[in-house]
């Protein structure tokens, strides 16, 4: 599938994620500082959409029962959830974000 434009930089908030859809994936896009990140837009512990969720020190924190994950890895870093959700390769071009979900960073595969 390779990389494909999901918004404008500018239309990612710098304290919560923006849910897109790449293809047949839901993914959240969400940045800490200047660095973009993908992820699978799915909490691996409720099934819930994390882009519902806030941003803060390069996490992503589920809105319903509070685990976050790490936006670089995709990893839990707090409980309830033990796995980690799929991390997708971005791509900040002049004319917006891209995001390639043809294969994880992580070697997570979307649910």
């Amino acid at each position: 599938m390779g990389f494909e434009r999901v918004c404008a930089a500018e239309d990612v908030p710098a304290d919560e994620g923006l849910g897109v859809t790449v293809g047949d994936t839901d993914v959240v896009v969400a940045r800490d500082g200047d660095e973009f990140h993908a992820l699978q837009n799915l909490c691996s512990h409720a099934a819930v959409a994390l882009s519902e969720g806030e941003v803060e020190d390069c996490q992503i924190e589920c809105w319903l029962h509070g685990s976050r994950f790490d936006l670089r890895t995709g990893k839990p870093t707090g409980l309830p959830a033990t796995e980690p959700v799929a991390v997708f390769a971005v791509d900040v071009r002049p004319d917006g974000v891209y995001v390639d979900t043809s294969s994880t960073l992580n070697g997570v595969h979307p649910s």
